[in-house]
């Protein structure tokens, strides 16, 4: 079927619900596809402005979803008035409980290996019958040629129908657009969300999160990092976004 939703900033994003994005998983990770998936923020979609070979891997992707509460405000903006927040943290966990009932396995790919640990425990007493295919913390730097090869045939061999991949942008979207056709699995790239359901990070409380305001809880939380990046990626957001429906409402008043 023809994939609904709107290019913002240049990078296409999808208008899912939440049913259709985990509905979707399920079904390519039981055909065990090897498709991607991207969850894009404002710090992704501004980044894909000045890194073609990000924006590359993004527009590649067969699913992007609305990460960011800005990101999910802008295609509600753009003729999806009912376009919910699809946030990573919150994909993986959904998609968890339905791997337990459903029996399908699941890999996770990236962070450290302490983070693994706690995480693996966090999964297993929220879901003890989840099928944990294996974890794998790659090193901090380049992998060689011979150790992503082993890699692959680690999950391939695991059998995993879906692999959750927690490298940080850009990195994970660039890892996974290139292991497209090599990994038979489904990835999907969740950022901080090994950290946060590891307990490693705090994640902002339900109220911060539903009303938009999870980006100022990290901030407050990494201010030394995430300063400088929302200064930069918020502003030239808000207004290259301006400037998108500026020229959208223009090229609808002269088609009419």
């Amino acid at each position: 079927m023809p994939r609904k939703g709107h290019s913002v900033l240049g990078t296409w994003i999808d208008a899912l619900f939440w049913e259709d994005a985990i509905d979707q998983l399920i079904k390519w990770g039981t055909a065990r596809e090897s498709r991607y998936v991207c969850i894009c923020n404002v710090h992704s979609v501004v980044t894909a402005t000045r890194d073609a070979q990000f924006r590359s891997a993004l527009s590649g992707a067969d699913m992007t979803t609305s990460d960011g509460a800005p990101i999910a405000w802008a295609l509600r903006r753009l003729g999806f008035p009912a376009q919910e927040r699809i946030a990573g943290p919150d994909l993986m966990w959904r998609y968890l409980r339905e791997a337990e009932r459903l029996r399908l396995k699941v890999f996770l790919y990236g962070s450290k290996p302490e983070t693994l640990a706690k995480l693996r425990a966090s999964i297993d007493e929220t879901f003890p019958g989840l099928m944990l295919a294996g974890m794998r913390s790659p090193p901090f730097n380049a992998v060689t040629l011979g150790q992503d090869e082993a890699d692959v045939d680690e999950i391939n061999a695991s059998g995993a129908n879906v692999v959750f991949v927690g490298l940080g942008c850009p990195k994970q979207e660039k890892w996974m657009a290139a292991h497209r056709g090599r990994i038979n699995a489904v990835m999907v790239g969740v950022g901080a969300a090994f950290d946060f359901h590891s307990g490693t990070l705090k994640r902002a409380p339900l109220w911060w999160q539903h009303h938009g305001l999870e980006w100022l809880h990290r901030l407050a939380s990494e201010p030394r990092r995430l300063a400088p990046r929302y200064l930069v990626t918020n502003t030239l957001f808000v207004i290259g976004f301006s400037w998108q429906l500026i020229v959208e409402k223009f090229l609808r008043r002269r088609g009419h």
